[in-house]
């Protein structure tokens, strides 16, 4: 028996008995049938579907019929599902996939779209459909994404009103006059969302905080904090905790642990870090092989199960990191200090140390709590500047890593592993945080050097928990890779036959070896940037999971994140649990163990959509001093509103707006992946170089409108693409 009763919306019992009465349709379905039709045959499983039952009545999702009988709500003309606001102001609703019909999307026309908000679940009205798309209109908004929305305050025609800055949450708020909180023109706020059931009146909003004037650097941070539900800093009941905690390298402590301080340590980082989380140690053994450990801040000893510093933790679930600055999983007392993993400073760490024979064949392993020190702290180009020939302070340790990294990282490769990687947008800031220059950082042998290793631990942590067989596999947290979206990957191979390569499968060869070998045949090809952009749009998204389905895009069997638990909840997880079951310990509660798999996975896509943001605002700000200037571009993105453009010269976006492209009327041809005029037949594709100009640069919403510039003979041909050599 578990050790506590699981509520009727844990996992997915709700939508599964949600989906049964829905396919019992107007006649509805009897407790007892439900019972049998989802396997429920003891006592205890009924109380849980009795609980659900219920739940689903007092949200209006089902009805009590005639004779004991379950009717769904609305009929079978009604979906529910959760609503994705476009940029013509309509939106397409994704049916719950407990009760999808396969019907698929429905799409819902702006003036159907009702109080409905990006990302709120709905009950939809089917109304019918074009060709293969069935439409509908919003008849309930049964649960709010949202109810805070931080934006700009603008007066207009005399009334205060809030401009959201999320892109797709298109109406503007209604501030009443004794709900403004001091609020005024132009201030960056948050408001909170009041009552809002008529369509044709303005949602209403009420000012929670200001955040400062709109346009400075430090408020616009902060703003997307807020936009995408990040804090904004920590609770005074964190920080005091936090400053309690002492230093755990005790004689006691060390007693326990597996000393290896002399062994010879260092760390790689980039030369702003601040939380030094791994460090790498190697030596040669007496028989010749080499013994690499991989030594990781040992932040479980530090943060217990259920103390004020790990529901914060947990909550926040990852670091975050802006254009200009991290926003810490855990206060700096333990992130920048007794955590991390600082030159010249005993530490605790948690240890996977590997004997390596000269093909970096793993021929014996070890897992455990250790105690190190760091003897040299080394930035990227510091150890890259070794690795091209230089001479310096623990050369021979930094080529032999690089050696045996190189090896692994060939081995991975050849094992099926993508080789999609990509450079990092970076800006340098002026001391107002402006923007004067924007640059790629270039991705190297030494930041290949850790990457390996930090893999090679990742994977063999997760294949010692997943190969212990005693009394089933225990539950852990797994990272895990889905297989590729097979729709995108055609469009990946149209796309590459555009260019005159092919993505074709060989004898005895599967799908990972033949895009690497794509992505191979690209490089330094004009049509690199955007072939890797459609690859990386064709695969799944990696996620935490208690259920191990593989790491498709690594080729692993087992994989999971064991080294950056400073900055990554589930890898704090994966600490506990491995010393758990180093330990003996029995299994841990799977259930438990996946509720913070799925609130890992969604506050990662949070941190990593404002991190997008921070770029985005940064890039519209660099641009917005540069209207009226002209810019070499690639065409990076295609959509039925516009064409999106790459600058070359500094990797800033902006788009053409498809009424805007000249001589002819343009519509998106989804299939062909191409924007074609409908008279002249002139196409724009994936790839295409084009000369454009900045039209506006509109902060508020971070976008930048461009113009083609075809005055110096940039005009594309008019039927499909130049041949390229």
């Amino acid at each position: 028996m578990p050790s506590r009763r699981p509520s009727p919306t844990d996992g997915h019992l709700a939508p599964r008995v949600l989906a049964a009465v829905q396919r019992a349709g107007h006649a509805g379905v009897t407790s007892q049938q439900l019972a049998l039709q989802l396997g429920f045959r003891d006592k205890g499983q009924r109380y849980l579907l009795y609980d659900a039952l219920e739940a689903l009545l007092d949200e209006g999702r089902i009805r009590s019929g005639k004779k004991g009988r379950y009717i769904a709500s609305g009929g079978a003309d009604t979906l529910e599902g959760t609503i994705d606001i476009i940029g013509s102001g309509g939106g397409y609703v994704r049916p719950d996939p407990a009760g999808d019909t396969g019907r698929g999307d429905v799409f819902v026309h702006p003036r159907n779209v009702g109080t409905a908000l990006h990302g709120d679940t709905v009950r939809v009205k089917l109304t019918g459909g074009r060709g293969q798309r069935p439409e509908g209109r919003v008849v309930d908004v049964l649960r709010r994404r949202r109810t805070e929305f931080v934006g700009t305050v603008h007066i207009r025609q005399g009334r205060l009103m809030l401009v959201a800055d999320d892109q797709r949450v298109q109406r503007p708020f209604l501030i009443p006059a004794n709900e403004a909180g001091g609020a005024r023109e132009g201030d960056k706020a948050i408001i909170a969302l009041g009552e809002w059931k008529d369509a044709r009146d303005l949602p209403r909003g009420s000012v929670v905080r200001v955040l400062g004037r709109a346009g400075e650097h430090h408020v616009e941070m902060h703003a997307i904090l807020a936009e995408f539900g990040l804090p904004l800093e920590f609770p005074e009941s964190v920080l005091a905790a936090a400053s309690t905690i002492a230093d755990g390298c005790t004689p006691e402590e060390i007693a326990r642990r597996r000393d290896i301080r002399s062994i010879p340590t260092l760390t790689i980082d980039p030369e702003d870090a601040k939380d030094l989380d791994d460090a790498l140690s190697v030596r040669q053994l007496d028989n010749g092989h080499w013994e690499v450990g991989v030594h990781i801040a040992d932040v479980s000893h530090y943060v217990h199960p259920g103390s004020v510093i790990d529901l914060e933790g947990s909550a926040r679930a990852t670091s975050v990191y802006l254009v200009d600055r991290v926003v810490p999983m855990l206060p700096e007392r333990l992130s920048n200090d007794l955590c991390s993993l600082n030159p010249h400073t005993d530490k605790l760490s948690f240890s996977a140390i590997f004997e390596l024979d000269d093909r970096a064949r793993v021929k014996a392993e070890w897992f455990g709590r250790t105690v190190m020190r760091s003897q040299r702290r080394f930035a990227y180009a510091e150890a890259q500047a070794i690795i091209d020939g230089a001479t310096g302070e623990f050369g021979p340790e930094v080529l032999t890593l690089h050696r045996l990294a190189q090896v692994l990282r060939t081995d991975r490769i050849a094992n099926g592993a993508l080789e999609i990687g990509g450079n990092e947008v970076k800006f340098r800031l002026d001391e107002k945080g402006r923007p004067i220059e924007v640059y790629e950082k270039v991705m190297g042998p030494a930041n290949w050097l850790i990457e390996e290793f930090m893999l090679l631990a990742n994977k063999r942590v997760a294949a010692w928990v997943g190969k212990q067989r005693k009394g089933g596999v225990p539950p852990f947290v797994y990272r895990v890779h889905d297989l590729p979206d097979t729709e995108k990957v055609e469009q990946l191979r149209a796309l590459a036959r555009s260019f005159g390569h092919e993505l074709s499968i060989g004898k005895g060869e599967d799908l990972p070896h033949a895009i690497n070998r794509l992505l191979r045949a690209v490089k330094g090809r004009e049509e690199e940037n955007i072939i890797k952009q459609v690859a990386i749009r064709s695969m799944a998204k990696a996620i935490y999971s208690t259920d191990n389905i593989g790491h498709y895009g690594l080729a692993f069997e087992h994989y999971t994140h064991f080294t950056s638990p400073i900055r990554r909840y589930p890898d704090l997880l994966v600490h506990r649990a491995l010393a758990h079951y180093l330990g003996g310990g029995r299994h841990l509660d799977k259930e438990a163990l996946e509720v913070s798999c799925r609130h890992s996975s969604n506050m990662e896509k949070r941190a990593a959509d404002a991190e997008r943001a921070s770029i985005r605002y940064k890039q519209a700000e660099y641009l917005l001093a540069r209207v009226g200037e002209r810019f070499e571009g690639t065409i990076s993105g295609l959509t039925n509103w516009g064409v999106y453009v790459e600058l070359k010269a500094n990797r800033c976006e902006g788009m053409i707006p498809l009424r805007e492209l000249p001589g002819d009327a343009y519509r998106f041809d989804a299939e062909r992946y191409q924007v074609a005029g409908q008279r002249t037949g002139r196409r724009f594709r994936l790839g295409d170089e084009v000369a454009v100009r900045i039209k506006a640069v509109d902060m508020d919403r971070r976008t930048v409108d461009l113009v083609l510039d075809e005055a110096r003979g940039s005009r594309p041909p008019a039927k499909g693409r130049t041949k390229r050599a």
